[in-house]
């Protein structure tokens, strides 16, 4: 009965967030990391165990998590949404790549608001996670609001606990909009907050926004839509009021140059355009170049060759943007880097 728990787990997209196949299972592929990508792993990962009878236990415990277990070689693939850079990818022998597009999104618990029906630009977002703005009609909110009928309501702010790729976006997204937020608090995977509380993973911020009235935290699309929470729409560099969707991220994504970047490490928050989410980003594989154990690694860059043919309906339906072809087959090239003990490629996608 807890093997087909764990089974339906995954196949059903529930963010519990703990593992895919978990150790009921013997698992094939392991791998840590980022919370972000999580819901499309669980469908790509029972698609995949399908298809190939391969197992994938995947531990969503954060991306500063997944960087530190690839590095000290306790999974075969770490998984982060902040980009290592090129310089650090080759100090600790490593090879990354994006799988994913996807948008974080600030949510709210306010009783009678509509997910969409109150909107807010950077620099006030900044403001309210300064802890400076302290209650849900504040002029500043309500000059961007005129007709909305916005609570006297304290506004109790939720971020990400551990070290966190979503936390990366954010803060790279409030870094560029607020001079204010760049000085004091400044961009990165964990940063000292001035005000609120802590929840672990994109799960544990959901679910405490779900319980905490006046809440306000910043989850991946695909959790703000599972637990049927309250989104803001934002005002991009445009000016324009977008919401949500897998089309504002892909307008984010569309002026994305990965030929360009060095390592894939290409950050793309506040993007112009009129129809473009400003807090979007890809989600990125960490692989040894030379794996301890091949044929996981091996198996590892199979699964992910058979996700960028087959995963990408599975992907849109959670509202990630697939990888373009052109993308996808710079990648694969990427990945004749990664090798075994003789020096030669684990895996050449075709043959």
């Amino acid at each position: 009965m807890k093997k087909k728990s764990l089974i339906l787990l995954a196949a059903s997209g529930v963010l519990a967030g703990a593992t895919i196949f978990g150790t009921v299972l013997a698992a094939d592929i392991s791998g840590a990391g980022a919370s972000f990508p999580y819901p499309v792993y669980a469908k790509w990962a029972d698609s995949y165990k399908k298809s190939a009878n391969v197992n994938l236990n995947y531990q969503s415990i954060g991306s500063g998590g997944g960087i530190k277990q690839i590095i000290a070689k306790t999974v075969t693939f770490g998984a982060t949404d902040a980009p290592m850079k090129a310089e650090d990818l080759e100090k600790n022998g490593l090879v990354q790549f994006p799988t994913v597009i996807g948008g974080v999104v600030p949510v709210v618990n306010l009783d009678g608001i509509k997910p969409g029906a109150v909107k807010i630009d950077g620099a006030t977002l900044g403001q309210i996670f300064l802890g400076n703005i302290k209650t849900w009609n504040d002029p500043a909110i309500a000059k961007l609001n005129p007709g909305v009928n916005l609570p006297n309501t304290a506004i109790a702010i939720v971020h990400r606990s551990d070290g966190s790729g979503t936390t990366f976006l954010f803060t790279n997204y409030l870094g560029k909009v607020s001079k204010e937020w760049d000085d004091k608090v400044g961009v990165s995977t964990a940063v000292k907050w001035p005000a609120g509380i802590g929840a672990k993973g994109n799960e544990g911020v959901a679910n405490t926004v779900a319980q905490t009235k006046g809440a306000i935290g910043y989850v991946e699309y695909a959790y703000a839509k599972q637990n049927k929470l309250t989104h803001l729409n934002l005002i991009n560099k445009d000016g324009k009021t977008v919401e949500p969707s897998i089309a504002a991220f892909q307008a984010a994504a569309a002026g994305a140059d990965w030929a360009k970047a060095k390592g894939f490490n290409l950050i793309i928050t506040d993007q112009a355009g009129e129809k473009t989410w400003p807090i979007a980003g890809a989600t990125f594989i960490l692989i040894r170049k030379q794996p301890a154990d091949a044929a996981a690694a091996t198996d590892a860059l199979k699964f992910f060759d058979w996700a960028y043919k087959n995963g990408a309906k599975e992907a849109e339906t959670l509202d990630y943007v697939p990888l373009p072809d052109a993308t996808i087959a710079l990648i694969r090239k990427e990945w004749s880097e990664i090798k075994d003990a003789d020096g030669k490629p684990l895996y050449t996608p075709g043959s």
